[in-house]
């Protein structure tokens, strides 16, 4: 049974965020990936279209998610469900960092508007 412990969780930061890795087939994991996610406060992440469906649960704190769209405030309890193909922007408003768990199944990427391709080492 694999065990993930927080000391051996992997940090990657991009655009402002932390993404702190512990499902991965690094370690371990066959199908799933998961991750908690820390957003800053007044961080906004470019717009990205995912070609995997990603499950967001707030931990802590609330963002603004602009999903197809359409924005909604999203507090911790609440869980957003991102569909293959959509595009997502997150932006924390607040003055608090923000706390995130995401999982998606292994080979996630992102494309940003102007066509650059994010391969996400957290998700892969």
């Amino acid at each position: 049974m694999p065990v993930i412990r927080q000391s051996d969780a992997v940090t990657h930061e991009i655009h402002g965020a932390r993404f702190v890795s512990y499902a991965t087939p690094r370690t371990g994991s066959k199908e799933l990936c998961a991750w908690r996610g820390e957003i800053p406060p007044g961080t906004k992440a470019p717009a990205h279209t995912v070609n995997r469906e990603e499950i967001l649960h707030i931990l802590d704190g609330e963002l603004l998610i602009t999903l197809d769209g359409r924005t909604d405030r999203v507090t911790a309890g609440d869980t957003l469900i991102i569909n293959p193909g959509a595009t997502l922007t997150v932006e924390n408003p607040t003055e608090r960092t923000t706390l995130t768990w995401v999982t998606t199944s292994i080979g996630l990427e992102a494309e940003l508007a102007d066509g650059t391709r994010i391969v996400p080492p957290w998700a892969n």
